[in-house]
């Protein structure tokens, strides 16, 4: 379990090398700062932002295949209601040459994102400043979503993008467990929970 700022850093560390670590702290003083400007993340958790928000994101990765993350895998990694980029820029900066799509509607959110992505020089990482139901669909080599729709309503919206390969991964907080029971059992059988590094008492629903 990670439970402090270091040991976020340290398992961040691991999964990438000396500049993906420059892009992220990079992108860390982007949130802190924009954040006395707009709220990216709430004020209580600005001193814990490796280990709530990017460690958080990154622990992602380790339910991807390693030939799911390569740059010829396919469509993109979809990240649904990206906010500040969570998770999906942080996927970005750790695997800057596989293309990354970050849907978000707000359009003080979407202008942030993209001063991030150029800050931190990720050609192969967009933003669709609109809603998921007006992005021209693609098939997606996986799908993320951070507090973005109840699992139901997930599933539905993001379905012109899933494949027979698509992998998803949702952190879920507290929820994942009652969400993944309120789907049908054919569908529900396709996920399971995973137990998040950073909360406890906190789940990742996965479709492998």
């Amino acid at each position: 379990m990670i439970r402090t700022e270091e040991e976020a850093r340290a398992y961040v560390a691991g999964l990438t090398d000396a500049e993906g670590m420059a892009r992220l702290d990079t992108f860390a003083a982007l949130v802190l700062d924009e954040n006395q400007r707009q709220n990216l993340i709430a004020k209580a958790t600005e001193p814990h932002l490796w280990q709530r928000h990017i460690a958080d994101s990154a622990q992602l990765l380790e339910n991807v295949s390693r030939e799911t993350l390569g740059p010829n895998a396919g469509g993109p990694w979809l990240d649904l209601g990206s906010g500040p980029g969570f998770p999906g820029l942080v996927i970005a900066a750790l695997c800057p040459r596989m293309p990354v799509v970050l849907v978000e509607s707000r359009a003080r959110r979407v202008d942030f994102l993209n001063r991030a992505i150029e800050a931190l020089g990720l050609p192969k990482c967009r933003v669709e400043g609109q809603r998921l139901e007006r992005v021209a669909a693609f098939p997606a080599r996986a799908i993320s979503a951070r507090a973005f729709a109840p699992l139901p309503k997930l599933l539905e919206l993001s379905a012109p993008f899933s494949t027979r390969g698509t992998v998803y991964v949702l952190p879920k907080g507290r929820s994942a467990a009652q969400e993944l029971e309120s789907l049908k059992p054919s569908i529900r059988a396709m996920f399971h929970v995973k137990h998040s590094l950073t909360d406890s008492d906190a789940g990742i629903i996965v479709k492998a």
